[in-house]
C-alpha cells in the first residue's frame, strides 16, 4: 500500500527534463523582436482600452479608475518579470505550463496549462463578445434583436440569445491561425499600429474637453437616480478603487500570450523578455492615458459602460472623431482576438507533447507548420463559448485563471532561483530534520543551494501563501470586522502579517543559485512574494459564481489527467530508465521511446530523449 502511494505521489511531482534549446521543433521559427512585441500589445490592448474604463469608471472606482488601473498594471508588472525570466531559461511553447513543469512538477503543471486553456479560451470568447456588441451598437442594436426575437434563450447562466456572429467571427480567425503564423502576425502588426495611432487621436480629443473640475464633483451635484456614490475623486471608497482593480486586471491579461511563442521566436532568450517588457509599458501608457481623459472629459457616472468613446463623442457631436475610433476599436479588438487565440493551440500543443492530455493536439501539419488540428479545435471551442455566454461571465471566468497561472509562476521563479539544476535533476534527496532547522537560519553559511535550502525555500513559500490566503479572507469578505470593535480580529491579522514576514527574512537567507540569465526579476524574493498577494487578493474579490465555474473547469480537467494523462505521460515512460539503471538491470525500452535514444539514455545515465511528434503525411 505504501509503495502504491509512494509511486503515485512520484507520479504528481515528477518534473520535466530541462529541454531549451527546441531545435528539434517542427513549428516555423519566424517571428522577429517586433513581431512579438505588436503580439503582446496587440492581443492586451483591446476591448478595455475601448470598453473597460468607461465600465470601471462609472460602476466601481470613479475618476480612481486609474489607481485602479495602475495597481492592476503593478499585479502585473511582476508577474509579467517572472514571465520574463523563465522566457530565457526555458524558450519552449506552452508557457507558464512548461515553467511550472521543469521547477514544481506535473500535477502542478497540468493544473496550471488547464488555468491556461481556460484563460485563453475565455479570453478569445470574451473579445468576440465585446467586438460583436461594438459593432451591434454601431446599428442601433439590430444585431441583438433580431437573435433575440428569433432565438431567445431563458437560462440564468447563459446569454439572452446565440451571438452568432461572434462565433463565425472566432472560427475566421481559427482559420488564418491555422493556415500561418507569418501571415496572422503580419496582419497584428498592421493593426496594431493602427490601434495605437487611433488612442492617440482619441486621447487628443478627448483631451481638449477635459475638465479637472470632474474629479472633485459635490454630492450634492450628482443628479438623483443616478449612482454617484461619495462624489469626488474616490466616490465609492477603497473598496471600489480595489474591485475595479480586479477588473482592470482584465486589461492586461494577454501580454503573456509572448511567453508561448518560444519555438517560433527568433533569439527566444533575448527577444521574448524584452518583447513582454516593452508590451506591459505601451498597454500601461495607454490605460493610464485612456481613464484619465475620459473622466476628465465626462462625469463618471454619466460615462456609457458598453462604447464609452462614441458615446462621449456623440455628446459633442463629432461624428468623424466617433466613427475613426469606431474603426479602430473594431480593428484593435482584431488584434485582440488574435492575441487570445494564438498562444491557446500553443499550450494544448505542449500538453499532448507531454503526454498529460490527448496526443491527436500535438499533430503539426506539414504545409502551414503549424498545431492545425488544435488551432481549430480550440477555436470551435472558443466560437460556443462566445455564442452562449455573456461578456461579465466571461471576463469573471478568465480572471482567475490568470490570476491563478500568474500566482504558479511567481512561486516557480523562488523555486528555481533557490535550486540548482543538479538539485532539479536529482531524485535521491536525503536531508535530516536537525539539519533543516539548522538551514532556517543558513547557520552553515553556505553560499550554494542545497537539497536543505531548497527544502527550506519550498516549506516557507507554502506557509507564506497560506497566511495570505487568512489575511485575504479577513480583509475582502470579512473587512468589516476590521476594526477596533474586534480586537481579536485585527490581533489574528497582525499575527498573519508577522509570520509572512519571517517567511520572507527566513527565503532571504538562503543560497541562490548563480546560473547566468538573459534576464532575471531584480529583488527576488520581496517581487515574487508581492505577486503572489497581489494575485491572491485579486482572486477573492470576484464573486462566488466565478468560484463555482472555475471549480467545475477544474474538475474536467482534473478528469482528464487522471483517466489518461498520469498513464500517458512522457516523464512517466522515462521513469523505468532511471529505476532499471538504478538496479543495475538491462531492459528494452519502453512502448513508444525509439531503441537508439532509449539505448543513449542508459550510457549518459539520464533522460535525454524529447517529445515525439506527430506531423500529418502529405497525403
Amino acid at each position: 500500500m505504501d509503495s502504491s502511494i509512494g509511486r503515485f505521489w512520484n507520479a504528481l511531482t515528477r518534473r520535466k527534463q530541462k529541454e531549451i534549446d527546441g531545435s528539434s521543433s517542427p513549428l516555423a521559427r519566424v517571428l522577429t523582436l517586433f513581431d512579438l512585441s505588436a503580439l503582446g500589445v496587440g492581443g492586451t490592448l483591446g476591448l478595455g482600452v475601448y470598453v473597460l474604463a468607461g465600465s470601471v469608471a462609472r460602476d466601481q472606482a470613479g475618476p480612481a479608475v486609474i489607481i485602479s488601473f495602475l495597481v492592476a498594471a503593478f499585479a502585473s508588472a511582476i508577474a509579467g518579470l517572472c514571465y520574463a525570466e523563465f522566457a530565457g531559461r526555458f524558450p519552449k511553447a506552452g508557457s507558464a505550463y512548461v515553467y511550472c513543469y521543469v521547477s514544481i512538477g506535473e500535477f502542478t503543471a497540468f493544473t496550471i496549462g488547464w488555468n491556461l486553456v481556460l484563460e485563453y479560451v475565455i479570453g478569445t470568447s470574451s473579445v468576440a463578445r465585446g467586438m460583436s456588441g461594438y459593432i451591434d451598437l454601431l446599428v442601433d442594436k439590430k444585431i441583438s434583436s433580431t437573435l433575440r426575437d428569433a432565438m431567445p434563450i431563458h437560462v440564468d447562466f447563459l446569454s439572452d440569445y446565440p451571438d452568432l456572429f461572434s462565433f463565425m467571427l472566432v472560427m475566421i480567425l481559427a482559420g488564418l491561425l491555422a493556415y500561418g503564423v507569418k501571415e496572422s502576425t503580419l496582419m497584428n502588426n498592421v493593426f496594431t499600429i493602427i490601434n495605437l495611432t487611433v488612442i492617440v487621436v482619441m486621447m487628443v480629443a478627448a483631451g481638449s474637453k477635459c475638465d479637472p473640475a470632474n474629479w472633485a464633483i459635490k454630492p450634492e451635484d450628482i443628479p438623483a437616480g443616478v449612482n454617484g456614490g461619495a462624489g469626488g475623486f474616490i466616490p465609492f471608497g477603497f473598496a471600489g478603487i480595489m474591485a475595479g482593480a480586479a477588473k482592470c486586471f482584465y486589461g492586461f491579461v494577454g501580454f503573456d500570450c509572448v511567453a508561448t511563442t518560444g519555438e517560433e521566436a527568433k533569439n527566444p532568450t533575448r527577444n521574448i523578455p524584452l518583447a513582454i517588457v516593452i508590451s506591459l509599458i505601451l498597454i500601461f501608457i495607454s490605460y493610464f492615458g485612456v481613464s484619465a481623459v475620459l473622466t476628465m472629459a465626462l462625469p463618471y457616472y454619466l460615462q456609457d459602460a458598453d462604447a464609452p468613446f462614441p458615446h462621449l463623442f456623440d455628446l459633442y457631436a463629432w461624428t468623424a472623431i466617433k466613427w475613426f475610433s469606431s474603426l479602430g476599436a473594431i480593428l484593435s479588438l482584431s488584434t485582440s482576438l488574435l492575441g487570445s487565440l494564438f498562444p491557446l493551440p500553443r499550450v494544448l500543443y505542449s500538453m499532448a507533447s507531454d503526454g498529460v492530455i490527448y496526443k491527436k493536439l500535438q499533430t503539426v501539419h506539414p504545409k502551414t507548420q503549424t498545431p492545425a488540428f488544435a488551432t481549430m479545435l480550440s477555436g470551435l471551442f472558443a466560437a460556443c463559448m462566445a455564442a452562449f455566454f455573456s461578456l461579465q461571465q466571461l471576463i469573471d471566468m478568465m480572471s482567475i485563471g490568470t490570476l491563478l497561472a500568474y500566482t504558479i509562476v511567481s512561486v516557480s521563479v523562488l523555486v528555481l532561483r533557490y535550486q540548482t539544476q543538479e538539485l532539479m535533476s536529482s531524485t535521491d534527496i536525503s536531508v535530516t530534520v536537525p539539519e533543516v532547522l539548522r538551514q532556517f537560519v543558513n547557520g552553515s553559511r553556505t553560499k550554494d543551494p542545497t537539497y536543505a535550502s531548497s527544502a527550506v525555500v519550498k516549506f516557507c513559500v507554502c506557509v507564506f501563501a497560506l497566511f495570505v490566503c487568512g489575511i485575504c479572507i479577513i480583509l475582502v469578505p470579512g473587512e468589516d470586522f476590521v476594526n477596533g470593535d474586534y480586537p481579536g480580529v485585527l490581533a489574528g491579522l497582525a499575527i498573519m502579517v508577522v509570520l509572512m514576514v519571517a517567511s520572507f527574512v527566513v527565503i532571504s537567507l538562503q543560497p541562490t543559485d548563480s546560473a547566468k540569465l538573459t534576464f532575471k526579476v531584480p529583488l527576488v524574493p520581496l517581487l515574487p512574494l508581492i505577486s503572489v498577494f497581489s494575485n491572491v487578493y485579486l482572486m477573492f474579490q470576484l464573486d462566488s459564481g466565478t468560484w463555482i465555474r472555475f471549480g467545475i473547469w477544474i474538475t474536467v480537467g482534473y478528469f482528464i489527467y487522471f483517466t489518461y494523462g498520469i498513464r500517458h505521460s512522457i516523464e512517466g515512460e522515462r521513469l523505468p530508465i532511471k529505476s532499471e539503471q538504478a538496479n543495475g538491470k538491462v531492459a528494452s525500452a519502453p512502448n513508444g521511446i525509439d531503441n537508439a535514444a532509449y539505448d543513449e539514455e542508459k550510457q549518459v545515465g539520464f533522460p535525454i530523449r524529447r517529445p515525439s511528434y506527430t506531423i500529418l503525411s502529405k497525403s
